[in-house]
């Protein structure tokens, strides 16, 4: 081995830690209420160009994405952002607007900023349907996707329990009151040790001046959900339809948002996508253990 000088040895040892560690920035948006801020983690290397983009679901926010992005922040700058409305984000002034369109015009935003013309995409819920939309669009960004517990066929059953309890706010007097609320509402994510609640907690609430808890995202994402509740699926064919990228479709084996039959047939039209099914969980597989991230990895890895 040849001779190390400080100077390389500090950039070598700058570089590693910068490649480690997470980074928080935001970028500038627009809507038809003016602009906001959308914030983003980062993990790996900033001048890596292959950029892998993390989108969490309905309430959840980027803080979702540790596990996983530390995992693969050696083979890409992977990109967390919280959708508007959630986690470090600004809130919208006109609440109509918490639309998959406005997020889909945000993640664009946000892939200029990035300074990429590619990038892989890993959708939780929500964050799937907006890696479907913008998947779906000629000269697309997205060249590999995967939609984690979402495809074109969303149950009406899970709407409904979703709407019981998104946008309610309630207020808990210590952070055990919270995680054991996140623990109940969240119960289908599987069997996580105390340690990954504790985790999903922690970044899904905030404590507030009287020292209670309360969490992190604006009531009003609810207002256009439940407008557009009712007793029917929501259907989105056309557009899974015309997404033309590799496609891996992981779902939780319990799932009530994303059937068996669908998955079967989400493997026959459109990407054709790969299935892969978690036992013992439902909506939705989080990517906290080896097992689970080791299916995303061997699909975004592939050559």
């Amino acid at each position: 081995m040849g001779e190390v000088y400080p100077n390389e040895l500090l950039n070598f040892v700058q570089k590693e830690m910068l490649m480690s560690e997470m980074r928080q920035h935001t970028v500038q948006c627009l809507s038809p209420g003016g602009l906001h801020r959308m914030a983003y983690v980062e993990w790996g290397d900033p001048h890596n160009p292959r950029v892998l983009v993390c989108v969490h679901g309905l309430t959840r926010n980027a803080r979702d994405f540790d596990v996983l992005a530390q995992a693969l922040s050696g083979h890409y700058r992977v990109v967390c952002p919280d959708v508007v409305g959630r986690g470090r984000s600004n809130w919208l002034r006109l609440k109509d607007h918490y639309q998959v369109q406005q997020y889909v015009a945000d993640m664009v935003t946000l892939i200029a900023r990035l300074g990429v013309d590619e990038v892989h995409w890993v959708g939780t819920s929500m964050g799937g349907m907006i890696g479907m939309a913008l998947a779906a669009q000629a000269e697309t960004p997205v060249t590999r996707l995967v939609l984690n517990d979402v495809g074109p066929v969303i149950s009406a059953a899970a709407v409904k329990r979703i709407g019981e309890y998104v946008g309610l706010m309630p207020q808990f007097a210590t952070f055990h009151d919270a995680e054991q609320y996140v623990r109940l509402v969240s119960a289908p994510f599987g069997k996580l040790t105390d340690a990954q609640w504790k985790h999903l907690t922690e970044h899904v609430t905030r404590q507030k001046a009287d020292g209670g808890y309360e969490f992190v995202y604006d009531p009003g994402i609810a207002e256009p959900f439940r407008k557009a509740m009712n007793d029917e699926d929501v259907l989105l064919w056309p557009l899974y339809d015309a997404i033309r990228c590799p496609t891996l479709v992981v779902r939780g084996a319990e799932s009530d948002l994303l059937s068996h039959e669908t998955c079967l047939e989400m493997g026959t039209r459109g990407p054709k996508a790969l299935i892969a099914e978690i036992p013992g969980v439902g909506h939705a597989p989080m990517f906290l253990d080896e097992a689970q991230i080791a299916v995303v990895k061997e699909f975004l890895l592939a050559k």
